[in-house]
């Protein structure tokens, strides 16, 4: 069902307050600029920002050779793939499950800026294993994806502080764990104007009916997440927002029972709020990877919606 303006903000706090101890919400944020250079199609800044107060943030943040803004900005996601070193450079190089060319140089061809972040553990913030740094989480009344979700809220906290980014064109992308991560900081933050997440649109109760919870690391998992939500409710607090999901029906990450579950529900939720063409499942006969085809639909979502 479509909740009310009212009701969704109840259900954003409730699902927020899942996350475990976390640092404040409002907390300050800042970035220092390591490094700044020009490649083919855009700038290159790598940078380290001030996100949660406990340990630095490396990022990097591309815009269009020649924009000086504002334009248009996409928080990318990195995704998971037990490549604990790739990262962000996910977003300047791509990854083998991933269409070409890499996200920011196709982003910028067509004017828009991104940012992609370190997760924990991920890149020039690993050092330990996942086990290790959920085991140890959990003791502290600390859940792992709670602080991963909380670093991508203060990102967009960040990018709202710069003068060249658009603060009412914000997007985000994903595939895998980035998937994920996309559509659950555009059901938290409501400045995200666009959600495109590929391959892992996971319905919860059909990844357990199909003993599938092996097929997703440690950090997927939210203590007693199931007793208030399902995808389907997590998703539809994206509505009325535009929302691409991309999917595989060979992908064991995101059973097509599942699938089937979530765009019922989120179609319901999209036509009572007279929003029916912002919400699209795209499905095709496919693994665990992006196509030529689901980069095209991606491309032409952004052109219309941001």
């Amino acid at each position: 069902m479509a909740l009310t303006q009212k009701g969704q903000q109840e259900q954003r706090e409730l699902l927020y307050g899942l996350l475990g101890d976390l640092p404040a919400r409002d907390r300050p944020v800042s970035g220092r600029q390591l490094l700044k250079e020009e490649r083919d199609t855009y700038i290159l800044e790598t940078l380290i920002l001030d996100l949660n107060g406990i340990e630095p943030v490396p990022a990097y943040f591309t815009k269009p050779k020649g924009a000086d803004g504002p334009f248009p900005v996409i928080l990318f996601n990195h995704s998971h793939g037990g490549n604990y070193q790739l990262g962000k450079d996910e977003l300047i190089y791509g990854r083998e499950y991933l269409a070409d060319p890499p996200y920011a140089e196709a982003l910028a061809k067509q004017g828009y800026g991104a940012l992609a972040i370190d997760a924990w553990n991920f890149g020039e913030r690993r050092g330990r294993t996942e086990s290790e740094l959920f085991k140890e989480l959990l003791w502290q009344g600390k859940v792992l994806w709670g602080l991963m979700v909380y670093d991508s809220l203060k990102a967009i906290d960040y990018l709202v502080t710069r003068p060249d980014v658009d603060k009412d064109r914000l997007g985000t992308l994903g595939i895998s764990m980035g998937s994920t991560m996309a559509w659950w900081v555009a059901a938290l933050d409501m400045r995200v104007k666009v959600c495109i997440d590929i391959c892992c649109l996971t319905d919860f109760d059909a990844l357990i009916k199909a003993r599938g919870l092996d097929a997703h690391g440690l950090y997927y998992y939210v203590p007693s997440l199931l007793k208030h939500f399902d995808t389907a409710s997590i998703n539809g607090l994206i509505a009325p927002r535009p929302h691409l999901s991309l999917a595989g029906n060979h992908d064991v990450l995101t059973p097509p029972e599942g699938l089937e579950r979530v765009d019922a529900a989120l179609k319901s939720i999209y036509a009572k709020l007279d929003a029916e063409e912002a919400w699209q499942l795209l499905r095709y006969n496919t693994g665990h990877f992006e196509t030529a085809d689901m980069r095209v639909h991606i491309m032409d979502f952004l052109a219309k919606w941001l």
